[in-house]
């Protein structure tokens, strides 16, 4: 078993359950989305004061594009909203805001908020928040392979040189390490294109609480069976 003592370096949660959040309460799917928004601040809160080091949020991924129209358009809006009240209540907290996935492949508007909420948390030195936005863990890999055929080519690695190392370090998590625990909420059971190379040997928890009613509580339990665990990476003792 782990450390009880000791919490897990780094969380990573998939946020499900927002549009059926809404669906059962006869509500308008950006609803869930608004709702879940404040559970992903207080959550991050919780995260901060239970001295975990790196939090994971997927909060966007590249196949969400294919939602309806409306209400994509929403959640950028709710992107923006986030960028400026939010924001306030993160920073209060002293937490520091990354945002990883496909950026160069957004437009204007997402690159500016974006650069926005990590310009004004840079200097914060607690949780690390990694919001996963145009993320996929598939194109993680493939443009993580472009960078390396490139440098390849610019001389700049050795074609030999190809390790498990080499390759996180091209990924958009190579900063940080691997998580050692992934949450999904919302009743699946799933990964859904999320840190595909770098959930090797994460524990998995899975709840079927919606996200916007994910709470500090089940949070607490989820550490608390990631410390019942025992991770043998493989070995025999």
């Amino acid at each position: 078993m782990t450390n009880k003592n000791t919490p897990p370096n780094h969380v990573a949660i998939i946020m499900d359950g927002n549009r059926r959040w809404a669906k059962q309460k006869d509500l308008d799917a950006v609803k869930g989305h608004e709702v879940g928004i404040k559970t992903l601040v207080s959550i991050a809160k919780n995260a901060s004061d239970l001295k975990i080091k790196y939090l994971t949020l997927f909060s966007f991924s590249k196949e969400n594009w294919n939602r309806p129209l409306n209400e994509v358009s929403q959640l950028m809006i709710l992107m923006k909203t986030f960028s400026g009240e939010y924001l306030k209540d993160i920073n209060k907290y002293n937490i520091k805001i990354k945002v990883i996935g496909d950026i160069e492949d957004l437009g204007f508007q997402q690159k500016s908020i974006i650069s926005k909420v990590q310009e004004e948390t840079k200097n914060n030195t607690g949780l690390l928040l990694l919001a996963a936005f145009n993320y996929s863990g598939r194109n993680d890999l493939i443009r993580a392979i472009d960078k390396i055929l490139y440098d390849i080519d610019n001389q700049v690695i050795a074609n030999n040189q190809l390790t498990e190392s080499l390759v996180s370090d091209y990924l958009d998590t190579a900063f940080i390490p691997d998580p050692d625990l992934i949450i999904r909420t919302g009743g699946e059971k799933r990964l859904s294109n999320f840190l595909l190379w770098q959930c090797a040997y994460s524990e998995f928890v899975f709840y079927e609480t919606l996200w916007p009613d994910f709470s500090d509580v089940l949070l607490k339990d989820a550490l608390d069976q990631y410390h019942s665990r025992e991770r043998r990476y493989g070995s025999s003792v």
